[in-house]
């Protein structure tokens, strides 16, 4: 008499169940299905097993992904004088296998318990995921399969990089099954990690001035905290003779170089948000994740870069958002070249924090906030493609300049805010109407 147990299930007539057992023996220790059998194991057959071996054909090569193909065969034997049909399936190498309407999770990905099936849980499904993806979070299939790039595509379109179903293949955002993978999440509008943006009042965290979360894309995240720190970096304004010395609260690159640092290098295994805190007297970044096994801080310190993020980094690279591996911490020491206060890094077995001091506080000089805020005139690359727009016309608008130098609304509005305070562009008009014309006075 046959009984069912978790390597054996039994089926009086095909049932759209049929899908679910073939997962959950894919996903499990394997085992066979027995179509035509009753419960109590007693033989009713089938008409027509040919046409069932077809609708179960077709269902497990339309209803489940990954392709579960190579890991079954089927049979029509003779039981008691009557055809029943058996499906004998492998244990699968690319689980979890889950039903293609409904993705991977719990409602997706069934298992064996006993002689039933049932759905996983979510810690079954990552335990599954780790199994056959190794240890690289990154490369490992996403739990959500229904992301959007919008964001991610604009940057590559900014910057001529071609972000095709081809190029997302390369750069590993889709596995070799056809599925999102985790560092598609990352770089989705969906990403679930976000960044937290503090400034405080004074040198500890007692008195919030300011507080915001920075969500989307790690594109997004990035563009957006850059913005937030720069909108608060001032200018001091130091006469020396007959020469005016222009110095921002923190240098612009240690600034960028610290935030991808703290973006590329992440633990993201780890649900934990970015921490980036403003004082008075320092900016500190807090990220999760120590160095990897094997590497000291005096070796990172020294240029030595051992990527945890891997394909990561080559997008950021492909992006021309970082130049080559291991300059980020040379790059952030060196911008403090000329100044008595340095840079700090200090690490965990879990954490990383990277300490960028206020400049202008170091100086000690009391100095007024009307001549702290007041930008001046600097050459910077991107004021300089502005200023080039005139070239062309005598008056632009914020939309041009996120045209010509590819970005995203709020950087534009900030530049142009910023050049209008350095006297370089004079506002005209309002709201729609609002352009900008040049300052003859610092052509």
């Amino acid at each position: 008499m046959l009984v069912e147990s978790q390597q054996l299930e039994l089926k009086r007539e095909y049932t759209e169940d049929v899908k679910k057992t073939i997962i959950a023996f894919a996903n499990t220790q394997g085992g066979e299905l027995l179509i035509g059998v009753r419960d109590d194991g007693s033989v009713a057959g089938l008409e027509d097993a040919t046409k069932i071996q077809l609708q179960v054909s077709n269902t497990i090569r339309d209803a489940i992904q990954p392709d579960v193909t190579m890991f079954y065969r089927y049979d029509i034997k003779i039981m008691e004088g009557k055809e029943i049909l058996s499906v004998n399936v492998q244990r699968g190498t690319d689980r979890p296998y889950y039903l293609a309407g409904k993705g991977i999770r719990p409602e997706g990905v069934y298992v064996r318990q006993g002689a039933s099936t049932v759905p996983a849980s979510r810690a079954a499904i990552i335990q599954m995921i780790q199994e056959t993806s190794g240890n690289s979070y990154e490369d490992a299939r996403s739990l959500r399969q229904d992301l959007t790039f919008e964001k991610t595509a604009t940057f590559f379109q900014q910057r001529q990089v071609l972000f095709g179903i081809t190029q997302q293949k390369t750069l590993h955002l889709i596995g070799e099954d056809n599925t999102f993978t985790n560092l598609a999440l990352l770089l989705s509008d969906q990403c679930p990690l976000s960044m937290k943006m503090a400034q405080f009042e004074g040198s500890t965290k007692t008195v919030f001035k300011d507080r915001r979360e920075i969500s989307g894309s790690l594109l997004q995240q990035l563009e957006d905290a850059y913005d937030y720190i720069d909108k608060l970096n001032r200018t001091r304004a130091e006469i020396r003779g007959l020469y005016r010395i222009d110095m921002r609260d923190y240098p612009p690159e240690a600034v960028r170089e610290a935030l991808l640092n703290a973006i590329v290098h992440k633990d993201y295994s780890y649900n934990s948000s970015t921490l980036v805190s403003l004082f008075d007297d320092r900016l500190e970044i807090v990220t999760i994740g120590g160095l990897m096994k094997g590497v000291a801080l005096d070796d990172v310190l020294m240029g030595l870069s051992v990527l945890r993020n891997q394909q990561l980094a080559n997008v950021f690279y492909r992006l021309k958002l970082i130049e080559t591996y291991g300059t980020g911490m040379l790059q952030i020491n060196n911008s403090y070249n000329d100044y008595t206060v340095k840079p700090r890094m200090e690490v965990s077995s879990n954490a990383f924090k990277i300490t960028l001091p206020n400049t202008n506080f170091a100086r000690g000089t009391s100095i007024s906030n009307s001549v702290i805020n007041r930008p001046v005139p600097d050459t910077s690359a991107r004021e300089e493609q502005v200023m080039r727009l005139f070239d062309k016309s005598e008056h632009i608008v914020r939309k041009d300049v996120e045209n010509a130098l590819g970005v995203s609304q709020s950087t534009a509005i900030n530049l142009l805010r910023v050049m209008t305070e350095k006297s370089l562009l004079i506002k005209k008009g309002k709201g729609k109407t609002l352009t900008y014309l040049m300052n003859n006075y610092h052509q």
